[in-house]
This record gives structure tokens, C-alpha cells and sequence, in this order.
């Protein structure tokens, strides 16, 4: 505890203004004002530093819907282009995710400190012992150009296995997800959101800006310091634990780890009421600490939020910033569910105030409310109820699936008020 009350600058803030901070850094304190532009996907993702990818599509995608939540209405297309035009790279980082082209060599860099993670044990054990389909498969696209995992034929032998997860993909599938931890081989563009991928050399000379080869390559330590640093960053105020998360670092960042960062001016630690461990606030958000603390921040946005969004991806942070107990549990038995399969957060003005279990029938234009909740201790009053029904259809609208549809069998009285409120909003 003495170093939050030596290091620390400036008064305490409260937690309300801690959460304004997070929310303006993730690009979530106010709706867009104006019209989304081509070039904000990327400015976004490069707010963010990364964009989780996740192919669940319930709802829209998870990247579809985390830039939805932040920049409104805009052509989904506008994402697979930025792909395709090298502005955008694919790469492990939290977990898969879209990141700016300009940090692929960070990336990269990293590569050999990301062992522990799961998609590196697979990459480099499939390379051992399936070495020889590997390397044929490689040769392959060196001759013949990009392929897609659809392009190869999942033998009869295969079909049907009682597998799940990585070993239920056919063998191509594999040894292309193995190259592509291990960095031979890159996404070059997705075809109705498969993957396209050819060698990385081929992708690194078409990137914008272009991969640079003749950089001197950063150490460990220093790649680790700019990871921390743009965590801090992307989180507007953070405590020392949640840093790791971001990218998944291993070792746990602490606040000792964060001294030097102190010291040297990137990073601020400011108390934070309610917290028992000192918060870190990155110096390109100096001013806008400065307007929270002064009461001129303000949260006017609501949205629904993507499973995966960076606000609740961290099951502990969320807990602590905004008092939101959060698990995705379209994985746990439908009988233990509490909320339901696809459950979205909703964002209400700077909280987080309740949630959605929704899904889109994009073939009839339906987007189904299958049940509604507000957090204990949120009243249900017009104001609110009119908000989260304006999101709901103004996700719907851009989901190309216009007409909402309660279908809660419970048919409560939040539920009904719910359907009085898109009515209205209509």
C-alpha cells in the first residue's frame, strides 16, 4: 500500500470517473456525431490496438459488432477491406484478433514469448509430429498461390470423428492454422469471412505502411514495455493486474514492473476510490484525466456490446470497474445457463446496466430478443427503457435484420415494459 500513497499524483478520482476514462479510451463515452467514415475502421482498431476476432455469429460477428458499439452504422465490408488492403493484419495477440499493419513487426517479434498459449502448443506439436503433410502443404502454396481451408477435401476416413476443437478440423485445416501461429504463413484476405492465407512474405511486402525487414528487431524487455504501455493506453485507467490481459502477457505485469514507466513520464498512478491498488493512466490521456476529475467527462452513449468486447473480455476487471459479473455461456449446458446463449452487455451512459440474449434470423430479417435483464439496482425507468429499445433497433437496422421481436416466454414485466419502449421507438 506505499506505493499508492508515494507514487501516486493528484487527488483521488471516483469510480464513476475511472469507468469515464475506460470508456473514452475504448472510443464508448458518446456516439459518433457524425456519419462513420472508411478510415475510422482502422482508427478504431488502432484506439483499441487490437480487435478480437471470434466466428460465432449469432448476432453479427464479434468484430462486426465491437466497431458497431463504437462508430454506428457502416458497411461491414469496410473491415474485410482494410484486411485485404494491408492496413489490417491477423495475428495472435489477446487471442486472435485484427491489428494495425504498423504493429505487425511488434508481433512478430513476440512470437516466441507466446509458447504457453494453446494455439502455439498445438502449432509446434502438430510440427513435430506431422512435419511431412506440413511441408508438403507449404510447398503447395508456394506454387500454386493463397488457399482457403475449403480448397482441400476432408477425407471419408475423417467425417463424422467423435473429436471437437482444433482435432475436429481436417488435417489442412491443421497444419494451415499451425503455419500461421508459427508464422509462415499469413492471412491475406477472408473470403465471406474464411481465411485466405498465403506465405507471409507475400503479405508482409503488401502491407501499409510496408513491413520494414531491414529493422533493427526490439529485445524482449522492449517489446514487453511497449506492450504494457499500449495496455495502459487502450484501457484509459488500469490497475497493474489487469494489464497482462491485454495481449496475454506471462509473467503477471505488477506494479513494480510498472516503475520505471512512472519514472520515466509514459505512465501515470493516480488513486482511485474504492480500490486497494494504484491505478495507472497512460500520458496521452493527461487531459482527459484531467476533464474527468473536473467533472467534464461525460457518458451520453448506449449500445450493445459484443461478448467479446475489450470492456468485459476481463471477467475481473469488469467486476471491480463497473460491478458487472460477466461469462459468455453459449459453452455451458443449457440447463445451467442463467442469462441464455449469446448474451450481449448493454451500455447505458457510462455503466453497465443489463443484458440481451438475442439472435438474428437473417434469412426472414428478424432480430429475436429472447430475454431481457437489468442489473440489481437499475431502476427500469422510461428514459433508460427508451435508450437500450433505440440501440436495439438501430443494431437491427444495421444488421439488416429490421424487425425486432420479443419472443421471452417468461414474458415479465421488464419484458413488457421492453416491448412498450421499441414500440414507441418505431
Amino acid at each position: 500500500m506505499s506505493l499508492n500513497a508515494a507514487h501516486t499524483q493528484g487527488p483521488a478520482i471516483t469510480l464513476t470517473q475511472a469507468r469515464l476514462l475506460h470508456l473514452h479510451a475504448q472510443g464508448l463515452l458518446q456516439p459518433l456525431r457524425r456519419r462513420a467514415r472508411r478510415a475510422d475502421v482502422v482508427a478504431m482498431i488502432e484506439r483499441m490496438r487490437l480487435l478480437q476476432i471470434d466466428t460465432i455469429h449469432v448476432v453479427a460477428r464479434s468484430p462486426y459488432l465491437v466497431l458497431h458499439s463504437r462508430l454506428g452504422h457502416y458497411p461491414r465490408v469496410w473491415l474485410d477491406e482494410a484486411l485485404a488492403g494491408g492496413r489490417l493484419v491477423e495475428c495472435w495477440a489477446h487471442e486472435a484478433c485484427f491489428v494495425p499493419a504498423v504493429d505487425i513487426a511488434l508481433h512478430r517479434g513476440w512470437r516466441e514469448q507466446r509458447t504457453h498459449h494453446w494455439a502455439y502448443r498445438n502449432a509446434a506439436q502438430m510440427h513435430r509430429d506431422q512435419r511431412a503433410g506440413m511441408d508438403e502443404l507449404l510447398a503447395g502454396i508456394r506454387h500454386s498461390g493463397p488457399v482457403r481451408a475449403a480448397n482441400y477435401a476432408r477425407a471419408e476416413a475423417d467425417k463424422g470423428a467423435a473429436k471437437s476443437g482444433w482435432w475436429a478440423w481436417k488435417p489442412e485445416k491443421r497444419w494451415l492454422e499451425a503455419w500461421f501461429a508459427l508464422g509462415e504463413l499469413m492471412v491475406a484476405r477472408r473470403d465471406g469471412f474464411q481465411r485466405v492465407y498465403d506465405l507471409a512474405e507475400n503479405v508482409l511486402i503488401r502491407l501499409d505502411p510496408p513491413f520494414d525487414h531491414t529493422a533493427e528487431p526490439q529485445s524482449v524487455a522492449e517489446l514487453r514495455r511497449r506492450f504494457i504501455a499500449d495496455s495502459v493506453r487502450a484501457l484509459g485507467v488500469t490497475q497493474a493486474a489487469w494489464v497482462g490481459d491485454y495481449y496475454r502477457l506471462k509473467p503477471t505485469v505488477t506494479d513494480e514492473e510498472l516503475a520505471p514507466l512512472m519514472a520515466n513520464g509514459e505512465l501515470l498512478a493516480i488513486a482511485v476510490q474504492g480500490w486497494n491498488k494504484p491505478g495507472y493512466v497512460h500520458r496521452d490521456h493527461a487531459d482527459a484525466l484531467q476533464k474527468t476529475s473536473l467533472g467534464r467527462l461525460r457518458a451520453t452513449h448506449t449500445a450493445l456490446l459484443s461478448p467479446f468486447d475489450p470492456v468485459v473480455w476481463d471477467r475481473a476487471r469488469a467486476r471491480a470497474m463497473f460491478g458487472f459479473d460477466y461469462s459468455l455461456e453459449c459453452y455451458t449446458p443449457e440447463a445451467k445457463r442463467s442469462y441464455g446463449y449469446f448474451v450481449l452487455p448493454i451500455l447505458h451512459r457510462g455503466r453497465l446496466v443489463g443484458r440481451l440474449d438475442a439472435k438474428a434470423h437473417r434469412a426472414d430479417g428478424v432480430f429475436e430478443i429472447k430475454s431481457f435483464f437489468l442489473e440489481q439496482g437499475v431502476k427500469a425507468v422510461p428514459a433508460l427503457l427508451a435508450a437500450v429499445a433505440s440501440a436495439i433497433i438501430t443494431t437491427a437496422r444495421w444488421h439488416d435484420t429490421p424487425e425486432v421481436r420479443v419472443t421471452d416466454t417468461e414474458s415479465t414485466a421488464l419484458t413488457k415494459m421492453l416491448r412498450v419502449a421499441l414500440i414507441a421507438a418505431l
